[in-house]
């Protein structure tokens, strides 16, 4: 089943978002082995949400070890949560 590590972000400016931009858009790192990743962000609460998605377990667990361990100066904002969710529905147009 496909799982989805969810992170909540706060004090993140514009300029911060057009810098994670230009780094998530490459694609994630090899050490982050995620199918997919979406960054949603509200300007007017400077709040951001990164939604990564994985395939299996091991592969987020691999991916949980890297980014829990990232520091601060590397993530959008101050890290207000993270979550883990199973995939229950996921469709594209």
């Amino acid at each position: 089943m496909a799982l989805a590590r969810v992170v909540s972000f706060d004090g993140v400016d514009s300029d911060r978002v057009e810098e994670m931009k230009g780094r998530i858009g490459g694609g994630p790192p090899d050490d982050i082995p995620a199918k997919e990743v979406v960054m949603l962000y509200d300007a007017d609460a400077q709040r951001a949400m990164v939604v990564l998605f994985f395939d299996n377990e091991d592969d987020y667990n691999r991916a949980d070890q890297t980014l829990s361990a990232m520091p601060a100066d590397e993530t959008p904002g101050q890290r207000s949560s993270v979550g883990k969710y199973d995939v229950a529905v996921r469709a594209t147009a």
